[in-house]
C-alpha cells in the first residue's frame, strides 16, 4: 500500500519523504525493513527509529526535523494508536472460504454474504450469522444464537444458545459464552442445593474482543451484557446478571461475581476478584489482585478518572501506600525493641 493511501485513511501530516513510498507491513524497530513502517511517541524513540532498517516512521509533530533522506515520516497527533490502525489496514482479513464440506450447519440457519464456517464446525438451528463473519474450525454456535458481521469466532469456542453478538466481536480460541451461572439454592433440613434458574441471556456488543479461554455466564433469569468496546484477556470470568460497561479493560485472571456491575472505562487489572451484587464506577483502575467483597459499592469518591486502587478490600493506592508505612515502622519498632531486651 502506497503510503499516501494510508495518510488518506488514517489522517496525518507527510512530514518527509515520498508520498509514494510502498509500505508492506509494521514492525519493532529493531526487526523493521525498508519496506516497513515503525512509531515513535518522543524525541529519544524517533532517534532509535531513524537509525533503523525502517522505511517509514510515524511520530508525534516535531520530531521529523533529523529524518534521513531515505526514510519518510508521518506527524500523528497519536503515533503509536496511528500505527495500530495501519497494522489493521496493511492486514485485511482473509477473504471468504465458504461453508467447509466437514461443518454442520443446521436446519433453517441464515449465512450472510461472505460468511466462512471452518471444518468441523458446528452451527445449531435457527442461529444466524452476519456478513463476512468467520467461524473457525470445531466452534460451536449454538440454536438460535446470532451472530452480528465481521466477526470471528477462533477455533473450540462454544457460544451456548440465548447468546447475542453485535458486530466485530471477537471471540478467541476455547472461550464459553452463555453457560449457566453459578446460582444454587441450598435446602437448609438437608444441605442439598438445587440450581437456581439459568434461563436468561448473553449480549455482546460491537467492537468486543473476548480473550482465549474466558468464560461469560448468561443471565440468570435477565440478561449479562459485555458494552461496546470492552476488551477482555484470557482466562477471565464474568457471572450471569454482570453489566460490563463501555470500553471496560479486564486484565487475565480476573474474576467477577454475579450481578455486578463495571462503569464505562474501568480498568481491573490482572487477578482482580470482585465479589457478587458490586458495583465499580467507571473510570476507576483496579491494580492487579485488588478485591472487592460482596455487595460494595467502589466509587472514586471525589479522585479524578484513572485513578488507582489496590488491596483488599480496595482502596486508593496512596492510602495503600501510607498503610504500609506505617505497617513497616511499627515492625521495624518491634524488632528495635525485640534487640534491646
Amino acid at each position: 500500500m502506497k503510503l499516501s493511501d494510508l495518510t488518506e485513511a488514517l489522517g496525518g501530516k507527510l512530514a518527509a519523504g515520498s508520498p509514494e513510498r510502498e509500505v508492506e507491513g509494521v514492525n519493532s524497530v529493531d526487526r523493521a525493513c525498508a519496506s516497513e513502517l515503525v512509531f515513535a511517541e518522543d524525541a529519544a524513540s524517533a532517534a532509535q527509529a531513524f537509525a533503523s532498517r525502517a522505511g517509514v516512521v510515524v511520530l508525534a509533530a516535531g520530531d521529523a526535523t533529523a529524518c534521513p533522506e531515505d526514510k519518510c515520516a508521518v506527524e500523528a497527533p497519536q503515533p503509536r494508536l496511528w500505527f495500530a490502525r495501519a497494522a489493521r489496514l496493511l492486514h485485511p482479513p482473509a477473504p471468504p472460504s465458504g461453508v467447509h464440506p466437514a461443518a454442520v450447519v443446521g436446519a433453517q440457519v441464515e449465512l450472510g454474504e461472505g460468511v466462512s464456517v471452518g471444518p468441523g464446525a458446528v452451527i445449531g438451528e435457527d442461529a444466524r450469522i452476519g456478513a463476512r463473519s468467520r467461524i473457525e474450525a470445531g466452534a460451536v454456535v449454538g440454536q438460535g444464537v446470532r451472530v452480528g458481521a465481521d466477526c470471528r469466532i477462533y477455533p473450540r469456542a462454544v457460544l451456548y444458545p440465548g447468546t447475542t453478538l453485535g458486530d466485530r466481536v471477537t471471540v478467541h480460541a476455547g472461550a464459553v459464552l452463555g453457560a449457566d451461572g453459578f446460582g444454587y439454592v441450598r435446602d437448609s433440613a438437608s444441605g442439598a442445593y438445587t440450581q437456581f434458574p439459568q434461563q436468561g441471556t448473553l449480549v455482546i456488543e460491537d467492537d468486543v474482543e473476548i480473550g482465549a479461554n474466558s468464560t461469560i455466564d448468561r443471565g440468570a433469569l435477565e440478561e449479562t451484557r459485555i458494552g461496546r468496546g470492552a476488551k477482555i484477556d484470557n482466562l477471565v470470568h464474568v457471572g450471569h446478571n454482570c453489566v460490563i460497561g463501555q470500553d471496560v479493560i479486564l486484565v487475565a485472571m480476573t474474576g467477577i461475581g454475579g450481578s455486578s456491575t463495571v462503569g464505562r472505562g474501568a480498568v481491573l487489572g490482572g487477578q482482580v476478584g470482585i465479589g457478587d451484587h458490586v458495583e465499580i464506577e467507571g473510570g476507576l483502575i483496579l491494580g492487579a489482585q485488588a478485591g472487592v467483597p460482596s455487595h460494595k459499592r467502589l466509587s472514586l469518591g471525589g479522585l479524578k478518572p484513572g485513578s488507582v486502587f489496590w488491596g483488599t478490600p480496595a482502596r486508593p493506592i496512596a492510602q495503600v501506600l501510607r498503610e504500609l508505612a506505617v505497617v513497616a515502622r511499627l515492625a521495624k519498632g518491634s524488632r528495635k525493641a525485640a534487640s534491646r531486651e
